[in-house]
C-alpha cells in the first residue's frame, strides 16, 4: 500500500508491498507526492512472481544463515565469508520469502547497496547470495524454480589499486610501529614488504616451516589451494632471526590484531589511502623491478592467473628508465 502525509511544509509518500523493502521519499507538492507513490506500487505490484516449488516459507535470511553455519567453515575465508553473509541477512533483502523471489527485487538491492558500497563489494555480496542460492537447490534439495540472481546485471568492478609504498613512508610506518607495545607489529609489516606474503600466510608461519640457514619459508595450504616455498630476503632472514623463537608460531598475533595495529600506525603517521594488503602489491613490483621474471614472481607470491598477478604490478617508471643506460 502507498500513503501520503504532511511532515511540517513538505509532503512525505511512503510505498509497502509484500515482498519488497519500504519506499519513502519526500516532495514539496502533494500531487507529485501521490503521483511517485501511485507509479511506483503499481510497478512493484506488477513485477512477476516464480511458480511456488516450496511447501512453507523460508526467509533468505534462513538460508544465508544455514550456508553459513554449514558451508562456509570448510572455505578458507571463512571469517569474512561468514561476516558478510550475517550482514546480509540483516538487510530487507534476508527478510524475503524465497518462494515469491525474483530479479527486480536483487535489482533493487544491488542499487541501494552501490549507494554504500563500492562496486566490488556489491558484486561479492550478490555472487555469494547465487552460491547460497544454488546449494539450497543442489545440496539441499530447497526445490527453488530459479536462481534470480542470475539474472541480475552485476556493476562494474573497481579498478585494481596501484598504490605504491614511498621510502619515506616505509619509514615512517616501521619507526610508529616499533613504539607499540606489541614487538611483533613492526616485524610483521616489514616482512610482509620484503615476501609478498598474505597477511593469512604470514600469521600462519610456524617456526618449523622456516629453514634460516636455507632461507627459505614453507607456506601450507595457501589461498590458491597449494603449499607453496618462499625464498627469504637477506633482511627477511634478518628479521625472523631477531625473533623470540620460543613460540609455535613466528608472529602470534591474530589477524584482527594486526589490521587495528595497522589502521593505528597509518593515523598517527598521517599516511592516507594505505591498506596492510597494498604491501604485497609493493613487494611484487620490487620483484619486477630488479628484473625477476613473471615464473619467479608468480613462485613467489603464489598467483596461478598471471593476469591477477599484473594486477598487483605497478613499476616504478623512474627506475625503468635508470636502466637505459645498460643500452649505452
Amino acid at each position: 500500500m502507498s500513503c501520503v502525509r504532511k511532515r511540517g511544509a513538505k509532503w512525505t509518500a511512503q510505498v509497502r508491498v509484500s515482498g519488497w523493502r519500504s519506499f519513502t521519499k519526500t516532495f514539496a507538492k502533494k500531487s507529485d507526492a501521490v503521483l511517485w507513490s501511485n507509479e511506483l506500487e503499481t510497478r512493484l505490484r506488477a513485477a512477476p512472481l516464480p511458480t511456488n516449488q516450496v511447501n512453507q516459507k523460508i526467509l533468505l535470511a534462513d538460508l544465508l544463515l544455514k550456508y553459513a553455519d554449514e558451508i562456509s567453515p570448510t572455505h578458507k575465508g571463512v571469517v569474512s565469508e561468514t561476516y558478510r553473509l550475517k550482514s546480509v541477512a540483516r538487510r530487507w533483502i534476508g527478510k524475503l520469502d524465497i518462494r515469491y523471489l525474483n530479479k527486480h527485487q536483487f535489482i533493487q538491492y544491488r542499487d541501494d547497496r552501490l549507494e554504500e558500497v563500492s562496486g566490488d563489494s556489491v558484486c561479492a555480496e550478490l555472487n555469494l547470495i547465487k552460491r547460497v542460492l544454488d546449494t539450497a537447490d543442489k545440496i539441499w534439495n530447497i526445490g527453488l524454480p530459479n536462481n534470480p540472481v542470475k539474472e541480475v546485471s552485476l556493476p562494474k568492478k573497481n579498478k585494481s589499486r596501484i598504490r605504491r609504498l614511498a621510502t619515506e613512508e616505509k619509514v615512517a610506518i616501521l619507526d610508529t610501529a616499533q613504539k607499540l607495545q606489541n614487538p611483533y607489529i613492526a616485524p610483521a609489516i616489514e616482512f610482509a614488504i620484503e615476501t609478498a606474503m598474505r597477511r593469512s600466510e604470514l600469521l600462519a608461519i610456524r617456526w618449523t616451516d622456516v629453514c634460516l640457514k636455507t632461507g627459505f619459508a614453507k607456506l601450507h595450504d595457501t589461498k590458491n589451494g597449494e603449499s607453496r616455498t618462499v625464498p627469504l630476503t637477506a633482511r627477511a632472514r634478518c628479521i625472523l632471526d631477531a625473533l623470540d623463537k620460543n613460540t609455535d608460531q613466528v608472529f602470534p598475533i591474530s589477524a584482527t590484531c594486526l589490521h587495528q595495529a595497522f589502521k593505528r600506525v597509518t593515523r598517527k603517521t598521517g599516511i592516507q589511502d594505505l591498506r596492510f594488503h597494498d604491501l604485497r602489491h609493493e613487494a611484487v613490483s620490487r620483484f619486477f623491478e630488479i628484473g625477476m621474471s613473471v615464473p619467479e614472481v608468480a613462485l613467489i607470491s603464489g598467483h596461478k592467473d598471471m593476469t591477477q598477478l599484473f594486477r598487483y604490478t605497478h613499476l616504478n617508471p623512474n627506475r625503468a628508465f635508470q636502466k637505459y643506460d645498460l643500452f649505452n
